[in-house]
């Protein structure tokens, strides 16, 4: 997922995708640890869009506070 369309995402939605996002990371290590997965970057790419979008979740914060 790319910056822009983090950004287009309403607060709401963002939450939302963190919650998929973690949710799918966990299964994916789990099934990495009892089969290895047949790519294991998608666990990489997995946490850098958690990290993504919980950075434009804090910015937002930040923003609301400043105003």
């Amino acid at each position: 997922m790319k910056s822009s369309e983090i950004r287009e995402l309403s607060n709401q939605e963002l939450l939302e995708r963190i919650d998929n996002e973690k949710t799918a990371l966990v299964r994916m290590k789990l099934n990495h640890a009892i089969s290895p997965l047949d790519n294991p970057q998608k666990i990489k790419e997995s946490r850098k869009t958690i990290a993504r979008l919980m950075t434009e979740m804090r910015k937002r914060e930040l923003n609301d506070k400043t105003k």
